[in-house]
């Protein structure tokens, strides 16, 4: 494994801090993995579930109070606290490293200080970053390992740069009020005390891709973005990729594994990435995107073979399973997996359940981590140096009443307007009330690295630059009638809103020109073999504007703008008009190509 003096000195310093029993450096072979593997399994860390049925995957149970990203513990540190903006949590850089460092001096002691080399993105790809983690937490290494190319490939491209991510990580002693996840864009640093879980602990994750590479993006011309990646390649074997921003729990990852339909033969979805996209401009003028992450790390309860088989597919095997149910044949079950509940079994807190304990035996937010390489619709083009070219980009939310089905923004920006307007309601995926409807701009609200005002005008700039921009989109799988069930079928089903997407991108089917956006005609979506379920009467429906919903939003909008200090003018601008187009006729469509 390469030598760089930067990282042997700062893991030295840190080493000083944390003041660990050891150190040990993570190479990346499965020699020294499986070792760990026998630690945990030793130490209760991990519980070896049925090799037969669950062949190379484990067990882990976190502590009952860290089950969870904690937003209301993270911080984006800066100098000035206009450079983080209203949408996040500040702490002046100076006062956030000198509380840390009382949090962090000793954390280790009796401990092993984990050393994770790791690589973001494809090998030798223009895209990719280097990170350090450093942790006192197998369970962190032992996913790290799944989520990012660790070791010796993240050292032999690092090389002699000191350009690297530096990430200190240890669980301390859980206690949620030193409970700390902080970023330093300026020092391109993160440091996170007091949590052992997921999005907290696995510092590739949110911390390094979306929140420093946000801010990374922003002065090196390109973008970070919580999005899926995914191509659909058509019966000819052409293939369009599309890149889509849904907040956490929304159903990303089953949009991104999706199986299209039986009736659209010769079809098929490839699932470049799940989560995280980072895109920079093609010398083609187009825009390009690469998934950093190697693994997946998703929210089991709902998955099944009926919401997404690819998904249960992939975690067959070498997976860890987190805050599930234990059955007594070392198997796993959640709410939603549609098999029966097991009789006898343990929940995620480490009790005795059964379906008549009366609570659920999964925490809503109990995770999978997984090998992206397993999924078996995983692109041959996902490691791909160059990344994909993407033709369109979706935003999308919950929204019972307001978003139609799908609709497509005039112009570049016209749809950064969309993406920043956009709403959902919060899930499990964060702590916090559920169900509150919050504005969640490009689902990037809780991962910008910087003032989501300068944000929304990189997106702009961006626009500038492509002169090939892909078309923007916003859809809206949640719409309910009066009785709050769901309208659109969903799932599988979301493939025929897709192909209506890119035939606007080919151009091949024109649309109707409404105060929001551009709305498909209903019969342009094709719903053969659903009729039963949705009619195009009820389609119709679906594509509709509410005057009330749409008076009240454009309300909620202005009081969300009147935060940003930093709001670009074309953004102030498309409100503007989009007010005056409710208000000239929001019942009025003309047709237009």
């Amino acid at each position: 494994m390469y030598s760089n003096n930067e990282v042997d000195n700062w893991v030295k310093e840190m080493a000083a801090l944390a003041n660990p029993k050891d150190i040990v450096w993570i190479d990346g072979s499965i020699s020294q993995r499986k070792r760990l593997i026998n630690e945990c399994l030793k130490s209760g860390e991990l519980i070896e579930l049925n090799q037969d049925k669950l062949p190379g995957c484990y067990y882990h149970r976190s502590d009952i109070n860290d089950v969870a990203r904690v937003e209301k513990c993270t911080f984006i540190c800066t100098k000035s606290k206009k450079d983080v903006g209203p949408t996040n949590n500040w702490m002046d850089s100076e006062e956030a490293y000198k509380k840390l460092t009382n949090l962090f001096r000793n954390s280790m002691e009796g401990r092993t200080m984990y050393v994770i080399p790791y690589l973001m993105g494809p090998s030798d790809s223009p895209f990719s970053k280097v990170g350090i983690e450093l942790t006192d937490s197998k369970y962190v290494v032992l996913s790290m390992e799944i989520m990012t190319k660790t070791g010796s490939i993240a050292m032999d491209t690092l090389k002699n740069s000191p350009d690297f991510v530096k990430g200190l990580h240890s669980k301390g002693n859980l206690d949620p009020q030193n409970r700390y996840i902080c970023h330093f864009p300026e020092d391109k640093t993160i440091w996170s005390i007091g949590s052992d879980y997921g999005g907290n602990a696995l510092l590739g994750k949110k911390c390094f891709a979306l929140r420093i590479g946000s801010y990374i993006g922003y002065h090196e011309g390109w973008m970070a973005e919580h999005m899926l990646i995914m191509g659909i390649e058509n019966p000819q074997g052409e293939i369009s990729y599309i890149a889509a921003a849904f907040p956490s729990a929304c159903g990303k990852t089953n949009l991104a594994m999706l199986i299209p339909p039986d009736i659209f033969k010769g079809y098929k979805v490839w699932t470049v990435g799940d989560d995280i996209a980072w895109m920079r401009i093609g010398e083609d003028g187009r825009l390009w995107a690469v998934n950093p992450e190697a693994g997946f790390f998703g929210v089991v309860p709902g998955t099944s073979m009926k919401s997404n088989p690819n998904a249960m597919m992939t975690i067959k095997k070498n997976t860890i399973f987190t805050n599930v149910v234990l059955t007594e044949d070392k198997d796993v079950w959640w709410e939603g997996i549609n098999l029966s509940a097991p009789e006898k079994a343990t929940d995620w807190k480490g009790n005795p359940w059964s379906p008549e304990s009366g609570e659920k035996g999964a925490h809503p937010n109990s995770r999978f981590t997984a090998p992206a390489k397993q999924c078996p619709c995983i692109s041959p083009e996902w490691q791909n140096p160059k990344g994909v070219p993407i033709s369109a980009i979706i935003f999308g939310g919950r929204r019972a009443k307001t978003a139609p089905l799908v609709y497509q923004s005039f112009d570049w920006e016209h749809g950064v307007f969309v993406g920043a307007t956009m709403a959902s309601e919060t899930t499990a995926a964060s702590t916090g009330d559920v169900g509150v409807v919050r504005r969640d701009p490009m689902a990037m609200l809780p991962f910008c690295g910087y003032n989501m005002g300068n944000y929304f005008s990189h997106w702009l700039e961006m626009g500038k630059r492509i002169s090939k921009p892909p078309l923007i989109f916003n859809v809206n799988w949640f719409r309910t009638d009066d009785e709050g069930n769901f309208i659109w079928p969903g799932f599988r089903d979301n493939f025929r809103v897709l192909l209506w997407i890119l035939n606007r991108c080919k151009g091949k089917v024109d649309a109707i020109k409404s105060p929001i956006g551009y709305l498909p005609k209903a019969k342009d979506i094709n719903i053969s073999g659903i009729e039963n379920k949705l009619s195009e009467k009820t389609l119709e429906s679906l594509l509709s504007i509410n005057k009330e919903a749409w008076d009240k939003e454009i309300k909620d909008q202005a009081a969300w703008f009147e935060k940003f200090d930093t709001l670009p003018e074309e953004i102030k601008n498309q409100y503007k008009l989009l007010v005056e187009r409710l208000e000239a006729n929001l019942a009025t469509a003309t047709s237009a190509k």
